[in-house]
């Protein structure tokens, strides 16, 4: 098996996300003073409680000024927070209100987007974005969290804005269907969440969120046999020991970067026959699904299997 070298040391390193520190409070701006209800303001007081709740699920903070008119990013932000349902918190800082929030963090352009997770923070885009691809940025942050054992809620912090006319509402609040499963996530116990999404799969079996409460829960289950380490030493040394092969592509997708964990599983298709083909392509499908489908580097990994499959 040819591969590029796997050497990253850790099963859980977030030191690529590593930013500058931050801080929040908001002046009032035409979103900003009717918090949603997983949106709030916050400043120097309480900047400290909200760094604690990234502990048990992520803080999207977006530092922006109403001097910047970027009005369409925070609309975009509050939509995508309150349909999330509590996968984060967003938490908005008014660096006009917040100065010395605003130099603490190093804020060079505004509006700023970062994220908090597990206490590390993680700069994520300065300047307006589309919607697509902030949604993109959401989706990444949740799943580091996530492969990192963050799987908590965010409660709601203030009541939901008003909704406009036409506007489409808000996500319902977590699906019960799903309780059993999120409270052993948050008990840390894997096993028992792959049986409790099973369950619900067992009645739903096209359940998009249980496809991937499933896969992300075996990836964690995996995880807590992992030796990093050796992982990463024996892929090195070993290219055709296939199992450690896929160790490692489990390693690299908790370490954020897909791409290489399904080049990686890719390469096993390729090289391989029966038995360990068929499970490599398991894998891959469930990593799949623990990126989401219609991410990128998921959408171009699913074309290479089609062309692997049938070489």
């Amino acid at each position: 098996m040819t591969s590029e070298s796997f050497n990253r040391p850790g099963a859980i390193d977030l030191s690529s996300l590593a930013g500058a520190a931050a801080s929040p409070n908001a002046g009032p701006d035409s979103t900003g003073a009717a918090a949603g209800s997983f949106v709030q303001q916050v400043g120097e007081a309480d900047f400290d409680a909200v760094v604690r709740k990234s502990t048990t699920h992520p803080v999207i903070m977006e530092l922006y000024s109403p001097r910047a008119n970027a009005q369409d990013l925070s609309d975009i932000l509050i939509q995508a927070t309150n349909q999330a349902a509590g996968r984060w918190l967003l938490a908005r800082v008014n660096i006009d209100a917040e100065q010395r929030i605003a130099q603490a963090m190093g804020v060079q352009a505004v509006p700023t987007v970062v994220a908090i997770i597990g206490g590390q923070l993680a700069p994520l885009f300065q300047g307006t974005k589309p919607a697509e691809e902030v949604q993109a940025y959401l989706d990444q942050v949740t799943q580091i969290a996530v492969a990192n054992g963050l799987t908590g809620r965010a409660e709601p912090v203030g009541p939901a804005a008003p909704q406009s006319e036409g506007e489409p509402e808000a996500a319902p609040k977590a699906d019960p269907r799903f309780a059993a499963a999120d409270a052993a996530l948050e008990a840390g116990d894997y096993a028992t969440a792959v049986a409790e999404f099973q369950k619900v799969l067992d009645q739903s079996p096209a359940d998009a969120e249980a496809l991937q409460g499933l896969a992300q829960s075996k990836l964690l289950e995996r995880s807590t046999r992992f030796d990093p380490q050796a992982i990463v030493t024996t892929a090195n040394a070993e290219p055709e020991n296939w199992d450690v092969q896929m160790d490692a592509a489990d390693l690299e997708l908790i370490n954020g970067d897909p791409a290489a964990a399904f080049d990686r599983l890719l390469q096993i298709i390729r090289e391989t026959r029966d038995e360990q083909r068929e499970a490599a392509r398991v894998r891959l499908l469930e990593l799949f699904d623990v990126v989401g489908k219609t991410d990128k580097a998921v959408l171009k990994a699913r074309r290479q299997l089609s062309t692997a499959l049938f070489a």
